[in-house]
Formats: C-alpha cells, structure tokens, sequence
C-alpha cells in the first residue's frame, strides 16, 4: 500500500527537471569507471560514468524517466523518478569527495519491488569505445 501511494506521488510530481535545481554535484563527480558496492556484500559492479547524473536510475538504466527533484545540496541529491510502465525510483546520493560517494536507492522496477545501499568509487579510466 505505500509503496502504491509513493507511485501516485511521483507521478503527480513529475516532471520537473527543466527550469528546476541544477544538479551541479552530480555533475563535478569525476567521469570514469566506478565501482559499486552493495552494503550487501554482493559481487562488485563496474559501470563507466560520463556523468554523476547516471547514478540516478541504477535500476532503470537508458531509460526515458520523468523526474522530480527533493533536494539539490552542493552535498546530497534526492531524485524521485517514473517510468512510466517500467517502474519508478527514489534516489539518494551524499557526496564524500568527486570520486566517492554514497548511494541508496529504491522503488519498482520489472514489476518486483527493489532497494539497496551501496558506495560508488571511481577506479580509473573507462576502456575500450
């Protein structure tokens, strides 16, 4: 039931990314390869960033989402997006430094509820084309 209510929300509240916040902390995030790792202890994953912005939709990856903006600090970000007939997320992502950043995110996605917490570090340069 909330989890019902949250996807009524973020759909009222989309979208909002045109005149709205900036997102300028994503975008200082260093570009590269980073390395996700899931507080769960799960495998780690490595993901080539051109833009911090990517780290919003981890679970929902290349796909046209609207998007709402809760908090735009030059330390946190907190983006709550649909997709619409794919799912939705909310996405919390703290700043430690331009390379390392904490990230927490949940929502619905292929019909199947998700959530994890993980720490995102960029590695080095991203390979190949």
């Amino acid at each position: 039931m909330a989890k019902a209510a949250l996807a009524g929300f973020i759909a009222l509240a989309a979208p909002a990314y045109g005149g709205g916040p900036s997102l300028a902390m994503l975008d200082q995030l260093e570009a590269g390869r980073w390395e996700l790792r899931e507080r769960t202890g799960a495998a780690p994953q490595r993901i080539c960033l051109q833009s911090g912005r990517r780290l919003i939709q981890l679970r929902h990856a290349g796909l046209p989402c609207e998007t709402f903006v809760v908090t735009d600090s030059p330390g946190e970000v907190v983006v709550q997006y649909t997709c619409r007939g794919k799912g939705y997320g909310r996405t919390e992502i703290r700043r430690e430094t331009n390379r390392l950043v904490q990230v927490q995110s949940q929502g619905i996605s292929g019909g199947l509820p998700f959530e994890f917490a993980a720490e995102a570090r960029r590695v080095g340069d991203c390979t190949g084309g």
